[in-house]
């Protein structure tokens, strides 16, 4: 199963899915960095970044706010009106972050102690990442106990939580463009029992 080294993983699924204790599971038991896509954004819109300037420049300092860093809300509030905008946003911020990754990612092929490298975003299909990646991971659960998931943790209603899921691609979809399926629809252990055995190859850390 190892090709490069470390062998990169994209891990998507639908909201609800449980991604962020399938990452904590394998955060603790592997040689791994973990990087997850919404923080790598925030970080390559740092002031200073290329990102930083191009984004700026497009949508006016307007978007600053008093410590002269871009505000997530102003910034959302002028571009999800405009589609138009948006595109272009994304068009921005979007290459950045493949290419943060990309650096991160040449740095732990050239050091030793990084066995596995994994991205994490709902939008990793969409996003194109399927041909940047060494493998692509889906994190699954039954709707109903995302459902329930999202409604003990989040307190969402079940309006909201059927216009999310909605929102994102189908079960179908996923499967389609995933190389494993990770079934976390019951416990964790059940989970983890998947994980290990995908990377029986891979040091296990106790």
């Amino acid at each position: 199963m190892k090709q490069n080294s470390p062998l990169f993983i994209g891990i998507t699924g639908g909201v609800g899915a449980g991604k962020s204790e399938i990452l904590s599971f394998i955060r603790r038991h592997y040689r791994c960095e973990i990087y997850l896509a919404d923080d790598v954004a925030h970080e390559v819109k740092k002031p200073g970044t290329d990102c930083f300037r191009k984004l700026v420049s497009l949508l006016g300092r307007d978007i600053l706010n008093a410590d002269g860093e871009i505000d997530k809300k102003k910034m959302a509030d002028m571009i999800f009106s405009d589609r138009e905008r948006l595109l272009k946003v994304n068009g921005i911020i979007h290459p950045a972050v493949k290419q943060y990754l990309l650096d991160r990612l040449a740095l732990a092929r050239a050091g030793l102690s990084c066995e596995l490298f994994f991205v994490e975003a709902a939008l990793l299909i969409e996003g194109g990442y399927r041909e940047l990646v060494d493998e692509l991971w889906y994190v699954y659960a039954r709707s109903e106990v995302r459902a329930r998931r999202l409604a003990d943790a989040r307190g969402y209603s079940p309006e909201k939580i059927r216009a999310i899921m909605d929102s994102q691609l189908s079960e179908e979809d996923f499967r389609k463009n995933c190389d494993f399926v990770i079934d976390n629809s019951g416990s964790l252990t059940d989970s983890t029992e998947q994980i290990k055995k995908r990377l029986e190859k891979y040091t296990w850390l106790e």
